[in-house]
């Protein structure tokens, strides 16, 4: 039997804590807490009372509860509105819903590969980023 894309391939409960290197395939959803890297091409599911500590490199992340660390996903990266975010991250499509508590610096990896005139940069900084209200 083939698994669906969205299909949950491992879950980390409320009361679970793990510490280390953390790598998988598929998607994967915490809602306890985690430290150390994550490693992926899968996604990531950050659930509502998850508190992640962790550098993540991922190739598609949602976060609904607390992530403290730098992100790189190689797809996008969505935060809902009970999402909480402190840390850098770099993604080629990033979702913010209104709400949304996020501290630290976005690069759009992917856009403006061309040579750009300085007035066409500020346009393009902004250019894949949605802010759902």
């Amino acid at each position: 039997m083939k698994k669906s894309k969205t299909e949950i391939n491992a879950f980390l409960g409320k009361d679970t804590e793990f510490e280390g290197k953390f790598s998988f395939t598929g998607m994967v959803r915490v809602d306890g807490r985690l430290s150390g890297e994550i490693f992926s091409n899968g996604t990531l599911l950050v659930g509502e009372s998850a508190v992640i500590k962790a550098q993540i490199h991922v190739g598609d992340v949602i976060i609904n509860g607390e992530v403290q660390g730098n992100i790189f996903a190689e797809g996008r990266i969505e935060i809902n509105a009970t999402g909480r975010l402190f840390g850098n991250i770099e993604t080629p499509k990033l979702i913010i819903e209104d709400g949304v508590i996020f501290e630290g610096n976005c690069k759009m990896k992917g856009l403006g590969q061309k040579k750009e005139e300085p007035s066409d940069k500020a346009a393009k900084k902004i250019e894949g980023i949605s802010v759902l209200k």
